[in-house]
């Protein structure tokens, strides 16, 4: 090889040197932590990346991380971070006022999120947080379209604070925790599901945007702290629908008649298979039955007449039939 060749080469690995000098050196977040029984419990931050994405080591100086402590990233530039396995407990006010945060990732042995291990105040503030994900094998929690739920989706623990436009909340849910739409700062419309018997304090405080609450059932026990301070919402009901007062007073306009499966009435009675038909006031439908919807025969069964907006219908024949369907038709 010839002098200039080698000069050359020499030359390009300098540059080579010189380019890897010039990138920026990748920043590794580093925690603050407690140790007991060979447990870390994280109580901090000291060197957040620029971006705000944190992976939270299963162990720190050859300790398992078991905890994020109380208010360990509070006011924390995090933008996602992840949680591995190694973590069981997420700590009271963990990510409050983490207003850059949009995604968390939670672990398989979480157990306990918050106060009483329901969530409640560990994502206040989250403003930006669009996002939250949790491990299928969790056997404590679930997340479905980004929100936190038990195990079961029986009950909704967190709705994230960035998702914005309408909700409407799964069948499954029987109970909206404490603080779970809390500061929702771009909701503007719930549909709640005939299953919710229980809505928890301050579930929709400070949800500003927040105009309409569609109630598909009876009245749920609420919270008298659970809608405070937002003024501008206004509570729909359905026609048929119990326990609703003075304070709830606006019926839901349908466009089209319901059929109210949710509500007592529903299913097998003295007279038959029944049901309430929720609709407008003193309009009149036909309630038609068939035996398959793959061909459907529809044959008209009765008129009714929805005084104060319902009508309740039997079939008495319902018996005769191995499988039987109803529509409403106004």
């Amino acid at each position: 090889m010839n002098s200039r060749a080698l000069k050359t080469i020499a030359v390009g690995k300098m540059l080579q040197l010189l380019v890897l000098l010039d990138l920026p050196a990748v920043a590794q977040a580093q925690f603050t932590y407690t140790t007991n029984d060979d447990q870390i419990t994280i109580t901090g931050d000291t060197n957040i990346p620029v971006n705000g994405v944190v992976d939270i080591p299963d162990t720190i100086n050859g300790y398992p991380g078991s905890s994020i402590g109380i208010a360990a990233f509070e006011d924390s530039r995090l933008t996602s971070v992840t949680i591995p396995d190694s973590v069981t407990n997420i700590g009271d006010w963990t990510f409050v006022s983490c207003t850059n945060l949009t995604s968390i990732t939670i672990g398989s042995s979480v157990t306990s999120i918050g106060e009483d291990g329901i969530g409640g105040d560990v994502f206040d503030g989250c403003i930006a947080l669009t996002n939250i994900t949790v491990a299928a094998s969790n056997p404590n929690y679930s997340s479905l379209g980004g929100v936190l739920f038990n195990k079961g989706a029986s009950a909704l623990l967190q709705y994230p604070g960035g998702l914005g436009g309408g909700y409407t909340i799964p069948d499954s849910v029987t109970s909206i925790g404490f603080d779970a739409f809390y500061f929702c700062t771009s909701l503007a419309k719930v549909t709640i599901g005939a299953g919710v018997t229980s809505i928890g304090g301050s579930a929709f405080e400070e949800c500003l945007p927040l105009t309409g609450v569609y109630f598909q059932g009876d009245a749920p026990s609420i919270d008298s702290n659970a809608f405070i301070f937002d003024d501008n919402v206004i509570f729909y009901y359905l026609p048929g629908t119990t326990g609703w007062s003075s304070t709830y007073d606006t019926p839901w306009f349908l466009p089209n008649p319901l059929i109210l499966n949710g509500e007592p009435n529903f299913g097998v009675g003295a007279n038959g298979f029944g049901f309430t038909i929720s609709w407008a006031t003193n309009i009149s439908v036909m309630v038609e039955a068939a035996t398959n919807l793959a061909n459907p025969v529809w044959i008209p069964l009765s008129t009714n007449l929805l005084t104060g907006g319902t009508s309740y219908f039997s079939d008495p024949q319902w018996k005769k039939y191995p499988v039987r369907f109803y529509r409403i038709v106004p």
